[in-house]
């Protein structure tokens, strides 16, 4: 069969192999740009979750602290009475594997240090946080308290905590 200039038309309407092949690598590519894409931006949402988090156990500390002239003196939040006191709804865990946050206490109830380990190193939550390293700092070195961990940006709050760096706050 002929058009009007006298070229011979193809019989098929489909498209190549070669033409598949190619769309085909050009979709892998573009879904491995945005899976990677999106895994760094759940990593940063998890840790405005771990920052939102603190501050909100840091509210209700001070909460408490007004009421009874002391901070909870446990190694564990959740058996404190954040909860039952009404202070917190419920006691926030870590996102990625619902631990618990880093708490450490004097034994005299005035101060405590609170924190949460960071996935992405590049946060600038760390800007603003405490870097709490020393008791004389009003820290507390595992050794000086119970739960006590290292506040400084250059490495997790524990040891067995997800994450890179240290965000953490003191009375």
């Amino acid at each position: 069969m002929k058009d009007s200039r006298g070229l011979a038309l193809s019989q098929s309407n489909g498209f190549t192999l070669i033409e598949l092949l190619v769309v085909i690598a050009i979709i892998g590519i573009l879904s491995s740009v945005v899976l990677a894409s999106l895994n760094s931006a759940r990593k940063k949402g998890r840790d405005a979750r771990r920052v939102s988090d603190t501050r909100q156990l840091q509210l209700a500390l001070e909460l408490y602290y007004d009421k009874y002239n002391a901070y909870p003196q446990v190694t564990d939040l959740d058996s404190s009475t954040l909860v039952s006191d009404g202070f917190l709804a419920v006691i926030p865990h870590d996102p990625s594997d619902q631990r618990d946050y880093s708490y450490a206490y004097a034994t005299n109830g005035t101060n405590y240090h609170l924190g949460a380990s960071l996935e992405d190193s590049g946060n600038s939550a760390k800007n603003s946080d405490a870097d709490c390293t020393s008791a004389a700092a009003g820290c507390f070195s595992a050794a000086a308290a119970a739960g006590g961990f290292n506040g400084a940006d250059s490495g997790k709050c524990n040891a067995s905590d997800t994450g890179t760096l240290c965000y953490d706050v003191k009375s």
